[in-house]
């Protein structure tokens, strides 16, 4: 819980009641979420949940079906789930709608199936549902190592494209690489318009997956390919574009995106969910695709996960074990 918005240390444990849930809902007993810089944002007083959503931090959890609503009859009390949240993942027990969950793989973990939920169904509807990559075209993924990052290079390696990355050190960078990508380029040391342009013979890329925002404006528009697709999923670097001068998108016939998934609506994210499972979940199952964990913290050092992420330390998903 947040008693008011502040530094981890505002984070503080409480006693809520148990989720009541719907005909058509699941109870979930947690077993382990995921950490997101959404949730930094929240503790912070900057990003609000959805109105009738959870106050409670977290959007994304492993667990088990402990009961269901009685048009839930597909699934099974004790079955093993992963789900997207809108918010409540931070506790003991969620309910969501029967459409949300998706069965964890045999061959993963709760950790593992708690990192999957916000950061592979981000990536995959920015990469497939918004930008349409297709195989044999090139995308370059900012922050690479992170978890939407390093979901983003699994995904667009199984589609078969071209993967440049940028992280800000070369460990971050070996990191990207073993994900799938085929060049890490350092944003610390090095230009990734200049790299972008001389890798690809001037021609850009494809798709751009942007976190950061106005601060890589520039050399973005420098590396993106005639018709591309420019997907903004935050603004870390900076919100606002001076003189911003639209010629500039006109002259590469360029379509600029901006997204959330927090904030969709529920039918959006059914509808994601089912197209994200039917094509991720074989892959997880036969080792295609696996998700990175860097780090697993208990509950009671959710501050601890907190100010670790804050500083950038991590490559791939921060984990909290609830059980």
């Amino acid at each position: 819980m947040v008693e008011s918005p502040g530094e981890p240390q505002k984070l503080k444990f409480g006693e809520v009641p148990k989720p009541g849930f719907s005909k058509d809902e699941l109870l979930i007993k947690v077993k382990a979420a995921g950490v997101n810089r959404a949730d930094i944002l929240q503790r912070q007083g900057l990003y609000p949940p959805p109105a009738g959503s959870s106050s409670i931090i977290g959007l994304e959890i492993a667990g088990n079906i402990e009961a269901r609503g009685k048009n839930c009859l597909e699934w099974k009390t004790g079955e093993r789930v992963l789900c997207l949240l809108s918010g409540g993942g931070y506790a003991e027990y969620v309910a969501v709608h029967k459409k949300m969950a998706m069965k964890i793989p045999e061959n993963l973990s709760y950790q593992e199936a708690a990192a999957i939920p916000e950061a592979y169904l981000t990536a995959f509807q920015s990469i497939v549902w918004l930008a349409k990559l297709q195989a044999g075209q090139s995308i370059l993924i900012h922050a690479g190592a992170s978890g939407v990052g390093s979901a983003a290079i699994q995904i667009a390696r199984q589609i078969g494209t071209t993967i440049f990355a940028t992280a800000g050190s070369d460990e971050k960078l070996k990191f990207c690489l073993q994900q799938g990508a085929n060049q890490g380029i350092n944003y610390r040391t090095e230009s990734f318009g200049e790299i972008i342009q001389r890798e690809t013979k001037g021609k850009g890329v494809n798709v751009i997956i942007d976190f950061v925002g106005s601060s890589y404006w520039k050399s973005n528009l420098d590396s993106i390919a005639i018709d591309g697709q420019l997907i903004v999923l935050a603004t870390m670097g900076g919100a606002l574009i001076p003189e911003f001068d639209l010629r500039q998108l006109m002259r590469k016939h360029l379509t600029l995106r901006g997204s959330t998934l927090r904030n969709r609506s529920q039918e959006y994210k059914i509808q994601l969910t089912k197209e994200f499972s039917e094509f991720a979940l074989p892959l997880f199952s036969n080792g295609s695709m696996r998700p990175a964990l860097d780090r697993i913290f208990h509950w009671q050092d959710v501050s601890l996960a907190h100010q670790y992420m804050e500083e950038n330390l991590n490559m791939g998903k921060i984990i909290l074990k609830i059980q």
